[in-house]
């Protein structure tokens, strides 16, 4: 886990985030997976079985309660042998295969393993895939020296939001906002359709009360200081260059200081390769997509033993 990770939360508990409705999501899986007769399952039958889940490349491991939900509503058990948001080594406990690790023994009816296999592999390499992706960002910025915020957004696969989401935060990246009813966001089309950034933030006063942030994208400095004295609570600096944030954080810093409080956040084609150029600690987040879409998946394979 990344050096950002609050000490309170600790890999078991990041499964105590989940909502009620999260289980029902796992049964939609299923029943899209198999959505009349299981054909191979009637070949294989009840007999009990063991299988072996592998990772076969480097990652992050993230994803425990879908996939134990998935062969839980298998009628199949789980037992893990690697640590929700620790590191895979291919090297561990492999007499014969230097090329792949235990993760976990999944027991249960053969029909079960099977039925489940698929999805709960889909959802587990995800999650991997976008952990493994937000602690390496992570690590390079911290490395870079920055002090901030790394975050995601909303820019998720439809109905698999809330995977990807706990993806990030298992990598130790903030999850940025849930869905449109986390935060008020006013982007461009929001201003020019109410008119003005000012009138913009009042309309969303008017009805978001004291409990709701609100934050307003800017394309200018100039935009950026009607956002602040309106009273965004966070501005958003989007598509500058590297050059452009610093000038333009350290000088929004330095002219509303003692006046306006207000979180800096920098977003727009932020990628691994040329985020270094962004940093600067007059920048409270830096938010990008790219930790989480079309990020590489982490192999793993399920087999039974035999």
């Amino acid at each position: 886990m990344s050096s950002s990770s609050s000490s309170s939360t600790t890999p078991s508990s990041l499964a105590h985030l989940l909502p009620p409705s999260w289980q029902s999501q796992v049964t939609s899986w299923l029943a899209e997976d198999t959505p009349s007769f299981d054909y191979a399952g009637f070949v294989v039958g009840d007999n009990p079985r063991t299988a072996t889940l592998w990772a076969k490349s480097p990652g992050i491991i993230a994803g425990r309660p879908f996939f134990d939900q998935v062969f839980h509503q298998c009628g199949c058990a789980v037992e893990w042998h690697a640590d929700e948001c620790s590191p895979i080594d291919l090297h561990r406990d492999n007499n014969d295969d230097k090329n792949k690790m235990k993760v976990a023994t999944v027991t249960g009816p053969a029909r079960g393993i099977l039925l489940g296999e698929r999805v709960a592999l889909n959802a587990l390499a995800r999650c991997s895939g976008v952990a493994t992706q937000s602690h390496n960002l992570v690590t390079k910025l911290r490395k870079a020296g920055y002090r901030g915020v790394l975050a995601g957004t909303r820019k998720t696969t439809p109905g698999f939001r809330l995977v990807e989401k706990y993806g990030m935060l298992a990598g130790g990246a903030d999850a940025h906002r849930m869905d449109l009813s986390a935060m008020v966001m006013l982007k461009d089309n929001h201003v020019w359709s109410r008119g003005s950034i000012t009138e913009a933030v009042a309309a969303a006063k008017s009805v978001a009360g004291f409990s709701v942030k609100i934050e307003v994208e800017v394309q200018s400095e100039a935009e950026a200081d009607e956002a602040i004295a309106a009273g965004a609570d966070v501005v958003m600096l989007d598509n500058f260059t590297g050059d452009g944030v610093k000038v333009a954080a350290r000088s929004l810093k330095e002219r509303w200081a003692g006046k306006k409080h207000f979180l800096l956040e920098v977003s727009g084609g932020l990628r691994e390769d040329n985020v270094e150029s962004y940093v600067c600690n007059d920048v409270d987040i830096i938010s990008t997509s790219s930790i989480h879409q079309g990020v590489p998946h982490v192999d793993f394979s399920l087999k039974i033993n035999h």
